[in-house]
């Protein structure tokens, strides 16, 4: 039953001491009625967690980089791919925090790099009591549950969300035990760049000097800060191909395809640039053999290191 309003009069100059001290009270305690309706309200509209278990799973997902400046969270800007990506999911309750979420990423891309097979690894909210992946909170209330056999369709529900440049194209459950980071078996990044006057055969030459497991510290982007100081990687291998054929050979494309079990800070982006310099023939393909020789080179020389708007990136967990 609503409550009459109090209605003011307009002699309040009028009015005794008595008079206007019962007005007053009337409308403290109309004020009071209308907040404790705001807070049941608020109250109302608070999803409870607790009603549903939690499901280990794995995301895939692609997006265009040309916009974000990078995958990973910045504090100075929101407009990184991971940033877009927790929004939706807090957005759309598939997730309570980050903190408690048993976050893996499989890998990061510097601004401008596009990814069209990027992994991470979660615990989200599951429909379902039982089955792989599934976890039960220290909080979990099973007579709240809603009972329910078809798992929630975490691909649909996050595409309506997201940004037309990141898109989920596919999941599964997982062991919990599963790390989209450590459980990765490989990794792909390809490059694409004019060929012009290029030296392709040399540029080849080169690239199969870095197939193997190598000490890469000179040829990648000391990242101390992060707490790196193992700079030994393994690269399964280098390819280098042309993609177009035209009578003028300065717009034909060339694809640079590198696979390695994991990738350090910049070290793509040295890899094209010193390969660069070989087909430019300003380098011998020795450079490599250098650069790689950390007993007689132990110090990183100054050189500059390609553009990261050619890039894709693609991750293989198996």
């Amino acid at each position: 039953m609503e409550t009459e309003k109090i209605k003011i009069p307009d002699n309040l100059e009028n009015l005794s001491k008595e008079e206007l001290i019962s007005i007053i009270k009337s409308l403290k305690g109309q004020d009071v009625k209308k907040c404790n309706k705001a807070v049941k309200k608020e109250g109302k509209d608070t999803f409870d967690f607790s009603r549903y278990k939690k499901r280990h799973v794995a995301l895939k997902f692609l997006y265009l980089g040309w916009d974000y400046c990078g995958f990973a969270v910045q504090t100075h800007t929101e407009k990184t791919i991971e940033e877009q990506l927790f929004n939706a999911l807090m957005k759309t309750k598939l997730l309570e925090s980050r903190e408690t979420s048993n976050y893996h990423r499989c890998g990061r891309t510097d601004k401008g790099v596009s990814a069209f097979s990027q992994v991470i690894s979660l615990d989200l909210r599951s429909n379902l009591l039982h089955g792989k992946g599934i976890i039960t909170s220290n909080d979990f209330k099973e007579e709240r549950h809603k009972v329910s056999d078809k798992e929630i369709d975490y691909p649909s529900i996050l595409n309506r969300v997201l940004p037309d440049d990141i898109k989920i194209i596919a999941w599964a459950p997982v062991e919990t035990s599963f790390s989209a980071r450590f459980d990765c078996k490989r990794r792909t990044y390809k490059y694409w760049f004019p060929m012009g006057n290029l030296d392709i055969e040399r540029m080849q030459e080169g690239a199969l000097k870095l197939v193997g497991e190598h000490d890469y510290r000179n040829i990648c982007k000391m990242d101390v800060g992060n707490g790196v100081v193992n700079y030994k990687r393994k690269i399964f291998s280098v390819d280098i191909k042309e993609l177009t054929t035209s009578d003028s050979r300065p717009y034909q494309l060339a694809e640079l395809t590198v696979v390695g079990q994991a990738f350090l800070w910049h070290q793509i982006r040295c890899i094209v640039s010193l390969l660069f310099f070989i087909g430019q023939g300003k380098e011998e393909c020795s450079v490599i053999d250098q650069l790689l020789d950390i007993k007689n080179c132990p110090r990183k020389p100054q050189y500059d290191i390609a553009s990261g708007n050619n890039f894709r990136n693609s991750i293989s967990v198996i």
